[in-house]
């Protein structure tokens, strides 16, 4: 199936303090390495999101903003759009493939890599603690996410409140999205902190 990667980077980095995705992340930018990564993997095109990158496409202010600027370069022909955050520089071959493999069973219009959620999760109004979730059913989300391109594009026109991943524009939508192992070194890097543990993570 046509397979195309929209790969965020854009932003300010307002929690990190600076862009990020330019810093230099074990000799090389930190976008560099998922981009060497997607273009490694079963997909047939790669469109970044960033300015200041080379071939890049600006993007918008919000993160939803960037991936529809990254769908409106995508080919239309394009039947499976990957989404991945450039701030996840560990990012392997094999979780791509496992995405996209799952994604053209064809029974759903999503895939998430996901890893479950070992501390106890709690719900607060005020201070105060309403209830405990049932963890054994809650999970941490990761990218890359993957999409039947046509899904994607019609969940961009429709949904417009803020949304922290685009799996979350299917939800609302009433699309199925299914979920397949994530890897615990495909870490965010958010904070200043997070760049020692990613440069592990690729070592």
């Amino acid at each position: 199936m046509s397979t195309w990667a929209i790969l965020l980077a854009a932003g300010s980095g307002s929690r990190f303090g600076s862009r990020k995705q330019d810093i230099d992340l074990s000799g090389k930018p930190l976008w560099r390495w998922s981009y060497d990564a997607l273009e490694a993997s079963p997909v047939h095109g790669i469109v970044v999101v960033g300015e200041g990158i080379p071939d890049g496409v600006p993007g918008g202010e919000r993160r939803q903003d960037s991936v529809a600027a990254g769908l409106s370069v995508v080919p239309t022909d394009a039947e499976i759009v990957l989404v991945h955050d450039a701030a996840r520089p560990a990012l392997s071959v094999d979780l791509v493939a496992r995405v996209l493999e799952r994604c053209e069973v064809g029974d759903v219009d999503g895939v998430v890599p996901v890893l479950p959620v070992t501390d106890t999760i709690k719900v607060i109004d005020e201070g105060i603690v309403v209830r405990t979730l049932d963890r054994d059913r809650l999970v941490t989300v990761q990218t890359p996410q993957a999409f039947r391109a046509s899904t994607l594009r019609q969940c961009h026109e429709d949904v417009q409140q803020d949304v922290t991943d685009d799996a979350s524009m299917l939800e609302m939508a009433g699309y199925r999205v299914a979920v397949v192992a994530g890897e615990p070194q495909n870490l965010k890097v958010t904070h200043r902190t997070d760049v020692v543990l990613a440069e592990e993570a690729l070592r």
